[in-house]
């Protein structure tokens, strides 16, 4: 994703540096980017943590449970007040940024594209979709938000993102798990009698949850939406199945966990909910 939100803000005429895990192959190269409308090719400078340039502007692209991590190794090098958009799945690792980099207005991507590597920095743009981009402490939309309404994506200001936020957060709390730990595609989910009933099930308590906390909008369509994502991408494995099955470490803490730290906080029980943590959880070990 990364590598096609750069070619993106690339193709709007955006200058675009890429931060790589060292040793660095080398100082320049080329993004190709593979669909079905042609490729396309973006310029870029690559870096790493050990570079020195200031930067303006930091997008990050990695897994929630790398964001703080990766933050960190470049925080010295972020030019003062520069902002920096988070496009992750899950919730909970705001907190970090407003303890340790309070000074930085930070931005959240929500994006239902499609897109997967097929060598470095050549990657196949496989869904067109839409990307949210917005402020959780509700800050307006920056000028910087030109260059990726200009680009070849559909991408919006989203005024509302923590609400949306929540709402892929649920979709994805009764989906992923199942699919993780019965590695199955997500079409299984409504072929499967009893899958099909865990999704209902983990529907109830994730209405429940969203009700108490302020998004009664979730709590009224997750039903319905959860089977409309799962009906739209039948034949998609989750981002979850795909780390099981590549021996990574999973993003259970920052997607199912966060439901559960927040049902704790509103004093509610999500027992099917804690134990997919538990089961999914242990598939990291």
């Amino acid at each position: 994703m990364g590598c096609l939100f750069a070619t993106a803000i690339g193709s709007a005429g955006g200058r675009v540096s890429l931060l790589l895990r060292p040793p660095l192959p080398a100082t320049r190269g080329e993004i190709t980017v593979e669909s079905v409308e042609g490729n396309r090719t973006c310029p870029v400078t690559l870096d790493d943590q050990n570079g020195t340039s200031r930067i303006e502007q930091l997008l990050v692209c990695t897994k929630a449970n790398d964001i703080t991590d990766a933050v960190a190794g470049i925080a010295h090098r972020l030019k003062p007040g520069a902002p920096i958009l988070l496009a992750a799945n899950g919730m909970g690792y705001l907190d970090w940024f407003d303890r340790e980099l309070p000074d930085h207005p930070i931005y959240c991507c929500l994006s239902t594209e499609g897109a997967y590597r097929i060598a470095p920095l050549h990657i196949r743009h496989a869904g067109r979709g839409r990307s949210l981009i917005g402020s959780p402490a509700g800050l307006p939309a920056p000028d910087w938000l030109q260059d990726w309404t200009a680009s070849f994506l559909d991408v919006q200001w989203e005024n509302a993102i923590n609400r949306a936020q929540w709402h892929k957060l649920a979709i994805n709390c009764a989906i992923n798990p199942l699919t993780a730990l019965y590695r199955c595609r997500n079409g299984e989910l409504a072929r499967n009698e009893v899958l099909k009933v865990l999704v209902e099930q983990l529907c109830d308590e994730i209405s429940i949850v969203s009700a108490a906390a302020g998004f009664g909008d979730t709590a009224a369509t997750i039903h319905r939406d959860v089977a409309g994502v799962i009906a739209g991408t039948a034949a998609n494995r989750s981002s979850m199945l795909q780390d099981v099955i590549a021996g990574r470490t999973t993003e259970i803490n920052f997607i199912t966990g966060y439901l559960l730290s927040t049902a704790e906080r509103l004093n509610i029980d999500a027992p099917l909910h804690r134990q997919l943590l538990q089961q999914v959880t242990e598939l990291d070990l």
